[in-house]
C-alpha cells in the first residue's frame, strides 16, 4: 500500500504542484512601481545629459529667447502702425468734415448770389419803370402813371398801375383803383373788369399796384382803362391802347 502510493507520486500519474511565492501581492506591485520609476529616473537623467552634452538645451533657450525678443518688437510695431492708421483716420474724417462744410457753406453762398441777383434784376426793373413814369414837368394833385398791361403767357394779362402823389408834406390818400379791359372775341366788342373788383389804395406820395387778368379763349385785348376814385368822385383816370 505505501509503496504504490510512492510509485503515484513519482511517476507521471503523480498529483500536480504549483509553487507559488511567499511574497504578497501588493508588495510585488509596490516593488515592481520602484524599479519603473527609478528606470524612468535613470532614462530622463540619460536624456538630460544626452542634450547637455549636444548643447541642445542651450541653444533652445537661446532661441526662445530670440522669438519672445521678436515678438515683443512686432507688437510694439503693430501698435505704432494701429496708432498711424487710428491718426491718419481721424485726419480723413476731419478732412471729410470739412470738405461737407465747405460745400454747404459754398451752396449756401450760391443761393444767396443767385437771390441777391434776383433781386437786383427786380430792382432794375423798378428802376426802369419809375424812370418813365417820372414826369417831364411839374404835377400836381393825385395822377396815375405808367399805366401799363402785356400778354405774360397765353390766356393771362399782366398789368401794373402807379399812382403817385406829388410833395413831401401831402395828406394820405385813401380811395380805390378800377380797371376796364376792352377788347373783341370773335370781331364782337367785350368788356370785362378785375374779378374782384375795385382795389383799395392808401398811398402818402405813391403806391404800385400790379395783377394779372384771365382772359377768355378768342380774346383780343384793345385797351386798357383805370381810375381812382374816392368815394363817387374821380381823382384819376389813364387809358392805354394795346
Amino acid at each position: 500500500m505505501r509503496f504504490r502510493l510512492l510509485r503515484r507520486r513519482l511517476t507521471i500519474s503523480a498529483p500536480r504542484m504549483a509553487v507559488r511565492s511567499a511574497l504578497p501581492w501588493p508588495f510585488r506591485w509596490a516593488v515592481l512601481a520602484i524599479v519603473l520609476g527609478f528606470c524612468s529616473a535613470i532614462g530622463l537623467w540619460a536624456f538630460e545629459f544626452g542634450k547637455d552634452i549636444a548643447g541642445l538645451d542651450k541653444g533652445s533657450k537661446e532661441e526662445l529667447m530670440q522669438l519672445r525678443t521678436d515678438v515683443a518688437t512686432l507688437r510694439a510695431e503693430l501698435t505704432d502702425v494701429k496708432t498711424e492708421r487710428d491718426q491718419a483716420q481721424s485726419i480723413a474724417n476731419t478732412a471729410d468734415t470739412l470738405v461737407t462744410a465747405e460745400k454747404a457753406s459754398h451752396e449756401k453762398l450760391l443761393a444767396q448770389v443767385k437771390q441777391l441777383e434776383a433781386e437786383n434784376r427786380g430792382l432794375h426793373d423798378d428802376l426802369g419803370f419809375f424812370e418813365k413814369l417820372i414826369p417831364a414837368g411839374a404835377v400836381e394833385g393825385l395822377a396815375i402813371r405808367g399805366l401799363q398791361a402785356e400778354l405774360s403767357a397765353p390766356g393771362t394779362l399782366k398789368w401794373q398801375v402807379l399812382v403817385m402823389q406829388p410833395g413831401r408834406n401831402t395828406q394820405e390818400f385813401t380811395g380805390r383803383l378800377e380797371l376796364t379791359f376792352a377788347g373783341t372775341v370773335n370781331g364782337k366788342p367785350w368788356f370785362a373788369t378785375l374779378p374782384d373788383g375795385a382795389i383799395p389804395i392808401k398811398i402818402k406820395q405813391y403806391g404800385r399796384m400790379e395783377g394779372e387778368l384771365a382772359l377768355p379763349p378768342q380774346v383780343l385785348v384793345k385797351s386798357v382803362s383805370a381810375r381812382v376814385l374816392e368815394g363817387s368822385s374821380v381823382k384819376a383816370t389813364q387809358t392805354l391802347k394795346l
